[in-house]
């Protein structure tokens, strides 16, 4: 299941991406239709905090409208509305973890760099974009504009103090985020805020996919390019900390959410780790794939 959050005639509105990506189930429109009411909550945020009960009734509505056919009364092509970040604006900042793959840590120093405990950071919620939005190129404040293409994981339930061995039991599902970062803030302030949180830096999506079609979240390849050429093809079967170890950290004596997202690091290949770096310029073009989830592209505003 590939859930987004839609712009359809001025509402927005929580869908259900059909298995070859054209259409969308408006949940709340095609209830509508089979009973009269609007059961759902108006965010995927809510959504997702009602839990399994969320999922019994997603279900519930998916059978029957398989039954009545993909007709256009319940599906609507998905050029017809305006997809959203998943998550247009998260209830806090996002979690992201660094230099979280060796390669990744080496071209951004050496390997003395590796880390030995997870170095953690966040970008604030006014960073979040959907799909196809413009990156804003921020030349007043930065001229080492970069991408980094990371796995996203999203929180499913309240916890704390989480077990590694249940820690996938509190995720909902997982998405694409493009951690974009402005270098030379980033070294200038000598810590990551500022540098990761300029407005629109962080592209989320295109929809989130339910924990049930990816059983193993640390064994999906990712791939970054920029104007077509390959930047950035690992998998996250090379994380140093995996998924698990991530959301068991985190929650030691911090509580985790629903709707709570986690940037789980970018692989090798960002613009500043070749030389010369190849940062970002007005007019590129940003895709990010990951392995069963699909694929987040946006361009930086000329």
């Amino acid at each position: 299941m590939k859930f987004v959050t839609v712009k359809h005639m001025d509402e927005v509105l929580v869908g259900l991406v059909n298995p070859d990506e054209t259409r969308v189930l408006l949940l709340n429109r095609a209830e509508e239709i089979r009973s009269g009411n609007r059961i759902f909550p108006k965010s995927l945020t809510e959504c997702i905090s009602l839990g399994d009960e969320f999922i019994s009734k997603v279900n519930d509505l998916l059978i029957w409208a398989e039954s009545q056919g993909q007709t256009e009364e319940l599906y609507i092509s998905l050029e017809e509305v305006n997809l959203l970040a998943p998550i247009p604006r998260p209830q806090k900042n996002i979690f992201c973890v660094g230099k979280n793959y060796t390669e990744h840590a080496i071209e951004m120093g050496s390997a003395d760099d590796i880390p030995e405990h997870i170095m953690v950071f966040t970008k604030a919620p006014t960073t979040v974009i959907g799909p196809d939005e413009p990156v804003l190129s921020h030349r007043d404040v930065t001229d080492q504009l970069d991408y980094e293409g990371e796995l996203a994981v999203i929180i499913g339930k309240k916890g704390r103090a989480i077990k590694q061995e249940e820690a996938l039991d509190y995720v909902f599902g997982y998405s694409i985020i493009n951690d974009v970062t402005a270098r030379d803030l980033q070294s200038r302030h000598k810590q990551f805020f500022i540098g990761k949180s300029l407005d629109t830096t962080c592209p989320f999506g295109p929809w989130i996919v339910h924990k049930s079609v990816i059983p193993n979240p640390n064994a999906l390849d990712i791939e970054t390019r920029i104007n077509g050429e390959v930047r950035q093809s690992s998998s996250t079967k090379n994380l140093i900390f995996s998924i698990e170890e991530i959301i068991s950290v985190l929650s030691r004596g911090m509580t985790l959410e629903p709707g709570d997202i986690i940037a789980t690091g970018t692989p090798a290949g960002v613009g500043k780790g070749y030389k010369p770096p190849k940062f970002l310029k007005p007019g590129d073009e940003m895709e990010i794939r990951i392995e069963k989830i699909g694929t987040l592209e946006n361009l930086v505003e000329k």
